[in-house]
């Protein structure tokens, strides 16, 4: 039995999440010097999640277009 197209997911994994597993959290504690070893990963602290801007990108290619001086023949 096929899935019906409307409850496929359209984009993956392309969005951003707003909640991290785990391990996520305790890698990023360990990255801010906040993890202590031998702690337990039970009750660990709030962490923010950094989201992704893509808009940004496109602003920075149009700037390197501008800056950039066209060749004329």
């Amino acid at each position: 039995m096929s899935i019906d197209k409307s409850l496929k997911r359209k984009s993956g994994g392309i969005s951003n999440r707003s909640v991290l597993t785990r391990t996520e959290r305790i890698n990023t504690l360990k990255d801010a010097d906040k993890w202590v070893e031998g702690r337990s990963p039970f009750g660990l602290p709030k962490v923010r999640v950094l989201k992704i801007s893509l808009k940004k990108a496109k602003k920075e290619k149009e700037e390197e277009d501008t800056k950039a001086p066209a060749k004329k023949k």
